[in-house]
């Protein structure tokens, strides 16, 4: 049964909170995304290099801004991040008053530290410190690759008060250290005697990305001759993969936050870093369009959806809490991958992803860089 509008009900009444996946000044300057807070019940928003590669490439809305820049004797790089701050520090502004309503829960913007610097901790630090003081809003949070050499900067931040979205979590097992960089950032805080209920955070785990490869697995397996039991079997396992995995790092979630140790941090005022789901846009047609937001909704996560999913969901989700759903049936699905007639090794598909995820950064930040470039030189000569 759909509702008048079943974004907001996910949120009322079933405690997640969704988010967009999507951030352009043209959204901003037309009041549009100050419309899409009342009218889709939307609570946070999400940017990445490749959102903002399409945002700025040959746009115009950014040529006055660029041309400022030249004039005030910017380099490229610089122009780039003035476009990126301002229109993260709009954006903020924009969601300041859900941040406020939600005491902190909702209402955040999330901009990316540099790609390139995913497997450099040090830098991936003084980034995360620099745009967290330029930005100055309190809802702005710094995404921060979910890698070796991320989490230990996601400590740092977040024993400095920076809020932290932790981002390109595809392994349970990456999820469970993201967590725990988390804890222990807070309980440095804690032990230098800086508040703590003012610092915020979130894991995005990915999904869709996750099926697609598992997917072309199983495909090339049905395809190669196997028996007929063993196909039906494959073609069980597809677009399972990803919520199942997703329903069992929400197990971890749930174990970590109410241990001991975790209740001496929340006896402080500190909030749980929730669980995002992302990369929910649904890439294989003969799937449902809302599949990664039905089959994830649940208490104190979070679920960023790109304009297409949100509108999808406004139209047709059909909102009921199932993230604590049939987890012994995830677990079966996990276990499956790992049989003889299967033979799928899951650790592999999530350092494959985990490597394409940065290189799927990376590109469209170069190729912005490249285009903002040839954009300079342009207006410099008009």
């Amino acid at each position: 049964m759909t509702t008048a509008n079943p974004i907001i009900e996910i949120d009322s009444k079933y405690g997640q909170s969704i988010w967009m996946d999507n951030l352009s000044r043209d959204l901003i300057a037309s009041g549009e995304l100050a419309k899409l807070i009342h009218s889709r019940g939307i609570h946070g928003i999400t940017s990445n290099p490749a959102i903002f590669e399409k945002a700025i490439a040959g746009n115009k809305i950014y040529d006055q801004a660029i041309k400022a820049g030249i004039e005030a004797g910017k380099s490229t790089h610089e122009i780039y991040e003035s476009l990126v701050f301002d229109d993260i520090t709009k954006a903020c502004d924009v969601f300041a008053d859900v941040y406020k309503e939600t005491n902190g829960l909702d209402g955040y913007v999330s901009i990316e530290v540099p790609p390139t610097i995913a497997e450099d901790t040090e830098t991936t630090i003084s980034e995360a410190q620099r745009y967290f003081a330029t930005i100055k809003r309190p809802n702005v949070m710094i995404k921060i690759p979910g890698t070796p050499e991320g989490l230990p900067a996601v400590e740092q931040a977040i024993s400095e008060g920076i809020n932290v979205n932790v981002t390109l979590l595809f392994a349970v097992q990456a999820y469970i250290d993201t967590a725990w960089a988390y804890i222990r950032g807070l309980e440095k805080r804690a032990a230098a005697g800086e508040d703590i209920s003012s610092v915020s955070s979130v894991a995005s785990f990915f999904l869709s990305r996750i099926d697609v490869n598992i997917d072309d697995q199983l495909d090339a397996k049905i395809k190669s001759g196997i028996s007929e039991d063993v196909a039906s079997k494959l073609i069980g396992l597809k677009g399972k993969v990803a919520i199942a995995n997703a329903k069992i790092a929400y197990q971890h979630y749930l174990e970590i936050f109410s241990g001991d140790r975790w209740q001496a941090l929340a006896d402080k005022g500190a909030k749980p870093q929730r669980l995002l789901w992302a990369s929910t846009g649904t890439k294989n047609p003969e799937y449902s369009d809302v599949m990664y937001v039905d089959e994830l909704v649940g208490a104190d996560t979070v679920n960023t959806l790109p304009p297409n999913t949100i509108e999808a969901c406004a139209d047709h989700c059909d909102p009921a809490s199932r993230i604590d759903a049939n987890v012994d049936q995830a677990r079966q699905i996990i276990a499956a991958l790992a049989d003889d007639d299967v033979n799928i090794d899951l650790d592999a598909v999530m350092a494959e992803l985990l490597a394409e995820g940065i290189d799927k950064f990376i590109k469209p930040f170069e190729s912005l860089m490249e285009s903002l470039e040839t954009k300079v030189k342009q207006l410099a000569t008009v």
